[in-house]
């Protein structure tokens, strides 16, 4: 009996050392602040334990997933929070994501027309000018790190060959997933954006789904997880 204890011990430590670590809480001796590697591109930093942590349900995850759209289309759901990788019949992967805060919602099908790792952040004049009257000055520029708003890394949405200024990117603010807090841009936690950022490749079809119906119409159904897909890694 010890000796098959000991079997399982050694296989909980191992599995447990392989487990991927995706927040700062899982560092209890960490400090706000506190720069902490791992073996992604992505370099986590501590958070003050005070800030919201991301629902479960806004986690990555694998869905039974039914679409008239192909593989490889993304299709992102504002009014849910949803942003969808089609793997393949009935199977999608699920992301958790910030949308647009009241006023800055839209729609449309557009295309992903450029690409960055940890991306330089330009915000448009016109923001600076609104932010400003809040009291709160935007750089002109801000060269990608930690500390951006864009975070990790950005997918730059298109439309008829030209920038339409909104990106799906990172964010040094993961409690802000779930909620409506940014100016028409798609926000995702810095892993998620780096996992999809491997995939989405230039000129994906993107769908996003929201006020104003730009869309057209487009069919869905997200039929909950995909418990076989998740055991066995269907779609990556």
């Amino acid at each position: 009996m010890r000796k098959y204890a000991s079997i399982l011990l050694a296989a909980t430590v191992a599995a447990t050392a392989m487990m991927p670590v995706t927040t700062a809480g899982a560092f209890p001796g960490a400090q706000p602040g506190d720069r902490i590697e791992t073996a992604s591109t992505v370099t986590l930093v501590a958070q003050p334990l005070s800030k919201k942590q991301v629902a479960q349900k806004y986690r990555r995850t694998k869905v039974r997933f039914v679409t008239d759209q192909a593989p490889g289309t993304v299709i992102v759901d504002t009014n849910n929070k949803y942003l969808y990788y089609v793997e393949g019949k009935n199977r999608a992967t699920r992301y958790g994501i910030g949308v647009g805060r009241d006023g800055f919602g839209w729609s449309g099908v557009v295309k992903v027309g450029r690409k960055a790792e940890w991306p330089t952040w330009t915000p448009p004049a016109e923001m600076r000018r609104r932010e400003a009257k809040k009291g709160r000055i935007l750089p002109v520029v801000q060269q990608g790190g930690e500390d951006n708003p864009l975070g990790a890394r950005a997918l730059y949405l298109y439309q008829g060959g030209r920038d339409t200024i909104f990106r799906i990117h990172g964010t040094n603010q993961p409690w802000t997933i779930g909620q409506n807090m940014s100016s028409g841009c798609i926000r995702m936690m810095n892993k998620d954006v780096e996992h999809l950022y491997a995939r989405a490749d230039i000129g994906t079809k993107v769908i996003v789904v929201g006020p104003g119906n730009k869309q057209g119409a487009i069919q869905y159904n997200d039929r909950g997880i995909d418990f076989l897909g998740t055991l066995f890694g269907f779609g990556g």
